[in-house]
């Protein structure tokens, strides 16, 4: 396939108990990469993510190794599948997902990636507080309510789509002044364990710098995008390492990574791992970044096509699409 490919991974929030077992049931190449993330990470990731018996997947410490299992697997098993024929030019991940994406493009090992999400996830959990909020107004209007809030932005992932974070009784109060200046806009409480992207991680990022600074980075093979910049990552690892401290604590600007990999002229996104519904199995899961992919080129001249390795269904139709000439 000549046209350009992107690979997309979710963030936290796409997390469920159950993530995983249909693949790691149908696939030995699933197995080997739950059991290597077990030998690393000191405990049974399979059992906690297909079975979750202590309650444990939505706390950051391990939803961070639980999402990038499942990423890398759903990956993994799409390679093997699909004869290793499909190669993409570029590579992008939602926060956690950016760690996903560099596992992708070469530039960090599986193992290494789990190190390095192990201590963020602790660090996080630790070090960070407050909560979020997804608000579905534009990006200025977000920014002036959490600045009038003692809140921060978070995540820009469409023009009317923002995320900002602080803390509970401060949200409460931001969210009271939208309805008043902006009647009939929806809010969506987030479940997560801190204000993630904001002032609120300012110490787990300084604590987590120094496991940046340690880990084995290579220059990537593809292009990797930058959740701090909305741009490409430079080749040279050190700035690598430092837009991923940068990126704790400022915006997620997904809609411009998302802008970017499109001027590229990527045809064909496809989003590995996670899933989002009230499907208690995940057969019964939809992708993440489906929405926001789709919302974000309607009306473009020459939209990307869209596909997801979540599951069995969704590997199963993605590696007949992209293995047939009719794919682009």
């Amino acid at each position: 396939m000549s046209a350009g490919i992107a690979f997309l991974f979710p963030g936290q929030g796409s997390q469920y108990p159950g993530m995983g077992q249909d693949l790691f049931d149908e696939f030995e190449i699933v197995r080997d990469t739950y059991g290597e993330a077990s030998e690393i990470l000191g405990y049974d990731i399979a059992r906690l993510s297909f079975a979750d018996p202590d309650h444990q997947i939505n706390l950051t410490r391990f939803t961070q190794p639980a999402l990038l299992t499942h990423s890398i697997a759903c990956l993994r098993a799409f390679a093997a599948c699909a004869d290793n024929a499909i190669s993409p030019s570029l590579a992008a991940g939602h926060s956690l997902g950016e760690y996903c994406a560099l596992v992708a493009a070469g530039a960090l090992s599986f193992a290494q990636a789990l190190r390095l999400v192990k201590t963020r996830g602790e660090l996080m959990g630790e070090y960070g507080a407050g909560e979020m909020a997804a608000l579905m107004i534009d990006r200025e209007s977000a920014e002036a309510l959490a600045e009038q809030h003692y809140c921060g932005l978070a995540a820009c992932n469409l023009p009317s789509q923002n995320v900002v974070g602080g803390r509970a009784e401060d949200l409460d109060a931001l969210v009271s002044t939208m309805a008043e200046k902006f009647p009939g806009k929806r809010t969506a409480r987030l479940k997560t364990e801190g204000a993630f992207h904001t002032y609120y991680m300012v110490e787990a990022a300084r604590r987590f710098r120094q496991a940046l600074e340690q880990a084995d980075f290579k220059s990537p093979r593809i292009e990797v995008l930058s959740n701090f910049t909305g741009g490409a990552h430079d080749a040279d690892i050190n700035a690598i390492k430092s837009r991923l401290f940068l990126q704790l604590f400022n915006p997620v600007l997904w809609h411009k990574n998302l802008i970017t990999a499109g001027e590229t002229g990527v045809a064909l996104m496809i989003e590995f791992g996670g899933g989002l519904g009230k499907g208690e199995s995940a057969a019964g899961k939809r992708p993440n970044l489906e929405s926001i992919v789709k919302k974000t080129f309607r009306g473009a001249r020459s939209p990307p096509d869209y596909l997801a390795v979540i599951n069995l269904a969704t590997l199963q139709k993605t590696v007949a699409a992209v293995t047939t000439d009719s794919a682009l």
